[in-house]
């Protein structure tokens, strides 16, 4: 099997997460015409659930799972990686002939909970998900210890490709009966997804394992004792801390609904808003977040490799790398989003309501850009748990403010939309100050200085370009004109101040060894 670079695998992942996140959205998109905000509201009051029902099934495996078979793989132990894989497989079937049958028994309850009954729909739809996220969850766990990115990538890609198909034709099947069908039916597709690329997941498990998982099954999972308080000493405040993140994720669109309920909202119009907000907004502002979702994947088998080797001057470097790529990409973001909120909203769903939740959030969002690599480096350093206290803090926080202030007529969704930017910030700085008691990171102040005045500069650039240059073309062209030439500033920003190094360059595919010519070496 072929083990890649940290960057290599870096990158891999970035280009398929570029992939996917653009066919997600897509696809979402394709659900927001097709159903509307209230029809988006509906499905993504469920889209909690299939989110909580999932990391309950994995406990936080993938990550143990990485970061176990990256320490045996660096040892050459395939016995050990074998008994992980086993482990694992009895953990999460086991999880999944428990879990699958509860949730279909509670979804009733659940849609009572939501405010409105037509959720019931979609959360029915989420139950079949739960088996097969419980297998390939252990595939990609093993291709990720293995430092082989491109099978996970590959299926990401499947999935979106699939859900895209069949989102359009389900929606549209189920719409006449009524847009909660409609969102069931978006919910199927998701669901077909995430099994079709199971499917290819084990094929290239089957063709790429160097051990045969069915022979001595049962020995394996019997002397399988000490793996399994291996997996559970990391897995579990691995998925404590997901499972926090995700709870309050769950209670979010009930919180926000009763609280819309107390300022004098209509359901109907509670529905929407919610869709508005979290069906609209927040997969644009989250969209550039693949980046920093590659590196958060690379960085737990290749940072616990090298704390395996002593290396805690190679883990620095792989966390100073990760930090400086996430602000300089999610720097472009924030500027993009920020500028141009309108009229992106407007050419991807043809409203521009939402585009006030995007202007406002937008700033803040370089927050959530590295605060998935932030946490991947305390899984690495055993250092989950302090992550599962800081996702904890954050959560309640979140909750809290999202009835403090939604409950306000005055501020009503908006109140909502506060309350996440303030719970991501949140759990960003405590994650950053936990980093910083343990590893010996220095923190170049010049070099987010620089950062600071590349994102003020490129945004003056493109609120120029947008409202004085391209004053006689059409929105979309005037649109793409001046998001190319704010990503052109940004770019050439990024090079004169010497905010990406030579070698990351010089590994992009095709062009690397080109742009590279124009970095000094530092």
């Amino acid at each position: 099997m072929s083990k890649q670079t940290f960057l290599k695998g870096t990158l891999i992942l970035i280009i398929a997460g570029f992939i996917t996140r653009v066919l997600g959205f897509i696809n979402r998109i394709v659900v927001a015409r097709y159903i509307g905000e209230e029809g988006v509201g509906i499905y993504m009051m469920a889209v909690p659930t299939l989110v909580l029902a999932i990391t309950i099934t994995q406990l936080g495996l993938p990550v143990a799972i990485s970061k176990l078979v990256a320490e045996a793989e660096a040892k050459g132990d395939q016995r050990k990686i074998k008994k992980i894989l086993v482990v694992s497989l009895t953990i999460t079937g086991t999880l999944s002939l428990l879990f699958t049958p509860t949730m279909i028994y509670l979804t009733p309850y659940l849609a009572e909970m939501f405010r409105d009954s037509r959720t019931v729909w979609p959360l029915y739809a989420i139950a079949p998900v739960v088996p097969i996220v419980a297998i390939s969850s252990v595939i990609r766990g093993y291709f990720q210890g293995k430092q082989n990115m491109r099978p996970a990538a590959i299926s990401q890609v499947i999935e979106q490709v699939v859900r895209i198909s069949l989102v359009a034709i389900l929606t549209s099947v189920f719409l006449p009966y009524g847009i909660e069908y409609a969102a069931a039916g978006a919910m199927i597709s998701a669901v077909i997804g995430e099994l079709v690329s199971l499917v290819y997941l084990g094929a290239m498990f089957k063709v790429k394992k160097k051990i045969k998982i069915r022979r001595n099954f049962v020995k394996s999972v019997q002397n399988g004792k000490e793996t399994f308080q291996q997996l559970m000493n990391i897995a579990l405040p691995t998925s404590g801390s997901r499972f926090i993140g995700t709870i309050g994720w769950f209670f979010e669109p009930i919180v926000v609904a009763n609280s819309l309920a107390i300022a004098g909202v209509a359901t109907a119009l509670a529905t929407k808003q919610y869709g508005g907000l979290t069906g609209y907004a927040l997969p644009l502002l989250t969209l550039p977040s693949f980046i920093t979702f590659s590196l958060s994947t690379s960085l737990v088998p290749a940072i616990s490799e090298a704390m395996a080797n002593n290396q805690l001057k190679l883990v620095e470097h792989r966390l100073q790398q990760a930090i400086r790529l996430s602000i300089v990409s999610g720097g472009l973001a924030c500027v993009v989003l920020y500028v141009f909120a309108e009229p992106l909203m407007t050419v991807m769903y043809g409203s521009s309501q939402s585009a006030i939740f995007v202007q406002i959030m937008a700033p803040f969002f370089i927050f959530h850009y590295f605060q998935g690599p932030l946490q991947a480096v305390l899984q690495a350093l055993d250092l989950a748990k302090a992550a599962m206290i800081n996702s904890l803090i954050g959560a309640a926080v979140k909750t809290a403010l999202i009835f403090a202030l939604a409950t306000r007529p005055s501020l009503g969704i908006m109140g909502a939309a506060l309350a996440i930017v303030i719970g991501i910030m949140l759990v960003t700085l405590l994650h950053f100050g936990t980093v910083l008691k343990v590893v010996p990171f220095t923190i170049h102040v010049k070099e987010y200085v620089k950062s600071l005045v590349t994102m003020i500069l490129a945004g003056i650039t493109g609120y120029v370009a947008y409202e004085h240059l391209f004053t006689n073309s059409s929105l979309l062209l005037k649109l793409i004109l001046s998001l190319l030439l704010t990503t052109l500033c940004y770019c050439v920003l990024l090079f004169i101040l010497r905010l990406i190094e030579k070698e990351e360059v010089q590994r992009i595919p095709y062009v690397g060894a080109f742009l590279a010519k124009f970095i000094p070496v530092k």
